[in-house]
Order: C-alpha cells, then sequence, then structure tokens
C-alpha cells in the first residue's frame, strides 16, 4: 500500500487514505455499503494518513449510516522500506474494518 494509492477496489471493497479530501473516502465508503451491498469494507492507511483513516471511519459508522454499520478488527503494524535516499525506515499502518449490521 502507497500513500498515493487512493483508489477503491470494488471487488475486495478496500479503500486506501491518502491526499484526496475527507468526504472523498467517507462517500466511498458509505457507497460501498449502499449501492455495491459490501458486508464488509476495509479502510488502510499508513504514516501521517492514520489519523485522517479514523476519521472516516468514525464519521462513516457514526453520522452517515448509524446504526447500519461498526467496527468490526482494527490492526495495527509497520512496513520497512528502503527511501529514496537509500535508507532503511519504517512507516506505521493500520487496517480498520467495518462491518455491516
Amino acid at each position: 500500500m502507497t500513500e498515493k494509492t487512493t483508489e477503491c477496489e470494488s471487488k475486495d471493497h478496500i479503500v486506501f487514505i491518502g491526499d484526496k479530501p475527507f468526504m472523498n473516502y467517507v462517500t466511498g465508503v458509505v457507497m460501498q455499503f449502499t449501492t455495491q451491498n459490501a458486508v464488509t469494507s476495509t479502510i488502510k492507511a499508513r504514516g501521517k494518513f492514520i489519523s485522517k483513516a479514523v476519521d472516516i471511519a468514525e464519521v462513516a459508522a457514526k453520522r452517515f449510516l448509524e446504526g447500519q454499520i461498526e467496527v468490526s478488527n482494527i490492526s495495527i503494524d509497520s512496513e520497512g522500506f528502503k527511501n529514496s535516499e537509500g535508507k532503511d525506515v519504517r512507516v506505521s499502518t493500520i487496517e480498520i474494518v467495518l462491518k455491516k449490521l
């Protein structure tokens, strides 16, 4: 998962959080449950986008689909890679799974 990846994968119902406006992601999550009849939707983010992912999950579950979905699982981890200067770096990741009630 990269920070630049922001596409919704309808097959797997995954939303990767990046630089797009906040409401684009909330709408993406809501649409998965309402028009694509998803049973679950996964929000994935890393680094500086983790707090944005948490906010998106909360807004979707508590404002737009209140009483219809809930957070079913949260996974945290870190990934290691080499940056553009060849230095080894680690970045935190989060995966939030929303489930239809």
